[in-house]
């Protein structure tokens, strides 16, 4: 695209940028349970966009993890509440707030990675269909024809 639009960022395209082998993506069967649903419910799609291959499945799965992880601490304090009193009469925050938290951070910064948000989608550049178009004009563009 940026080659068609005229590179309005200016900054040097990658002609090299490597592209991971095709494979049969699947889910790791070490994931927890809460995990294994979030990577059924996004992996088809990432694929489909393809900003998910075979050589992103561990990063994948760090932000399914900390997806399962985040829900119970949520679930957690949703029961339980968010503070607590220690018997000397302390208010103290559970600990599951700090892991919310961390994992919520761990979760964002995977989305930015995959596009999981409107506003970093927009900013990603996928080989989703192996550079093949099937609009005519790109090949007349590109000088294919």
């Amino acid at each position: 695209m940026k080659q068609l639009e005229g590179n309005p960022g200016k900054r040097p395209l990658n002609e090299r940028e490597p592209t991971p082998p095709k494979g049969t993506i699947r889910c790791p069967n070490w994931l927890e349970a809460e995990a294994k649903k979030e990577w059924k419910r996004l992996a088809p799609s990432l694929e489909a966009m393809g900003v998910l291959t075979t050589a992103d499945i561990t990063a994948f799965a760090g932000y399914c993890q900390a997806y399962a992880r985040w829900k119970e601490a949520e679930e957690f304090i949703s029961q339980h509440g968010s503070i607590f009193q220690t018997p000397s009469g302390y208010v103290q925050q559970v600990p599951q707030v700090s892991i919310a938290q961390q994992n919520l951070k761990i979760m964002q910064s995977f989305c930015s990675e995959f596009g999981l948000t409107p506003a970093t989608r927009s900013r990603i550049i996928a080989g989703g269909n192996d550079g093949e178009s099937d609009d005519p004009m790109e090949a007349v563009l590109k000088g294919e024809w």
